[in-house]
């Protein structure tokens, strides 16, 4: 039995006065679905730091979800890096985020959580998917080997949720994101993305007179970027509008070429010098955009632009950079 097919289940809007647990709630994804909630009148947003709960620790995530018993709940808490970090500790990668989905959605569906949203990864599509890349691409071909690890535990995720739809009939639901950005990203030069990497490189070398950066790769591979504020957006909106077995692909619907992401933030971090590309190092995959017809069908488009959420995200990571991870 499904929701959609077996319980008299409507989306519509959510009680601002229940108890709403943000699983990852200091992350870049986590961090701005709390800033949305605050902002649409949510009273009671909980959520712990990795400090305080490790969800990898089975026994510690049930005991604690038994003791606020959420009614809804999003899963934003992962172990998340990019090329280097995620090719060189892939077992670290597929460990982790299998434990911590494992832990909280098992938790969740044992205290009965009424809503669940699963946040995912667009890298759970195949490497030589058709762009753009739809839903149902999922499974159909073999992954980017650079991250592969990752994609798995994210699939193995959306999964869970279709799982416990099918036994339990329970409106859970997945939304995969394209690459994010924003506030509270983590910038550090071996566990970064690449564009929080390259706001960093670029503007150590405006502040440092640097006269070359040099970025890996060639920089063709095309990528599609969202602020993550549009996500937390995002995300709420599916929650009231959105039931389906389906994950949903969360994105712009229009990418941009590493190239031009990288000429971009020199412009808005004031760097002056040359840019030269390090064609020994990997690409990763060719392209990488959303199909987001099911996210427009559902009533939801991106609102911030590139250059308004760059120029954001580069103000808050230099009022930000002497506390930042290293």
């Amino acid at each position: 039995m499904t929701a959609s097919d077996g319980l008299d289940f409507t989306p519509s809007e959510l009680d601002r006065d229940a108890t709403f647990y943000v699983a990852g709630h200091r992350g870049l994804v986590g961090s701005a679905i709390v800033r949305k909630l605050e902002a649409e009148g949510f009273g009671n947003i909980v959520g712990k730091t990795s400090a305080e709960l490790d969800l990898k620790d089975r026994d510690a995530v049930f005991a604690y979800m038994a003791e606020i018993k959420p009614k809804y709940l999003v899963l934003a808490a992962a172990k998340v890096g990019g090329i280097l970090a995620n090719s060189t500790y892939p077992v670290d990668f597929l460990s982790d985020n299998l434990r911590i989905q494992t832990n909280v959605l098992d938790a969740a569906l044992a205290n009965d959580v009424e809503r669940v949203a699963f946040l995912g990864s667009s890298c759970i599509y195949p490497k030589f998917a058709e762009q753009p890349i739809r839903e149902d691409s999922l499974l159909t071909g073999h992954l980017e080997p650079t991250n592969d690890a990752y994609a798995i535990a994210k699939i193995a995720g959306i999964l869970n949720v279709q799982a416990v739809r099918r036994q339990y009939g329970l409106p859970w639901i997945s939304a995969m994101p394209t690459n994010l950005y924003g506030p509270n990203d983590n910038f550090s030069p071996k566990g970064s993305h690449v564009l929080p990497a390259l706001i960093r490189r670029y503007d150590e070398a405006a502040r440092t007179g640097a006269g070359t950066v040099t970025n890996w790769g060639t920089g063709s591979p095309r990528r599609e970027f969202l602020h993550s504020d549009d996500m937390a957006d995002a995300v709420l909106h599916l929650l009231e509008h959105y039931d389906g077995p389906e994950q949903v692909n969360v994105g712009t619907g229009t990418d941009v070429t590493i190239k031009e992401i990288a000429e971009t933030i020199a412009t808005v971090t004031g760097y002056q010098g040359e840019t030269e590309w390090d064609t020994t190092k990997p690409d990763g995959t060719p392209q990488k955009l959303l199909d987001v017809s099911k996210l427009a069908d559902a009533g939801w488009t991106a609102k911030i632009t590139l250059e308004e959420g760059l120029d954001r995200t580069v103000t808050w990571y230099r009022d930000h950079a002497d506390a930042l991870r290293q």
